[in-house]
């Protein structure tokens, strides 16, 4: 940024500021939402829920089919990724 532009990209700074912020909270939210460790954790809640009879046996195939639709996501993402990155 030179002395000629500044006093013109000033004023956007704090706006730029704030989108990238919501874009490192976006990325922090999709890595937690897509981490194999929470998915397991899911699973192994919709388990325990299951077997006390919160939910009933189609609640916990549904919710089940929904957490393991996302780690066949995160599959399909890293193999579209030849350096294996993520989204």
């Amino acid at each position: 940024m030179s002395l000629l532009t500044l006093p013109f990209r000033l004023p956007f700074l704090p706006m730029q500021a704030v989108v990238r912020l919501a874009e490192i909270i976006q990325e922090e939210a999709e890595r937690t939402y897509y981490d194999p460790a929470t998915i397991r954790r899911e699973l192994a809640e919709i388990e325990r829920a299951r077997a006390a009879g919160e939910i009933s046996e189609e609640d916990a195939a549904q919710l089940q089919n929904e957490v393991v639709a996302r780690l066949t996501q995160i599959r399909v993402i890293g193999a579209a990724a030849p350096d294996g990155d993520e989204a």
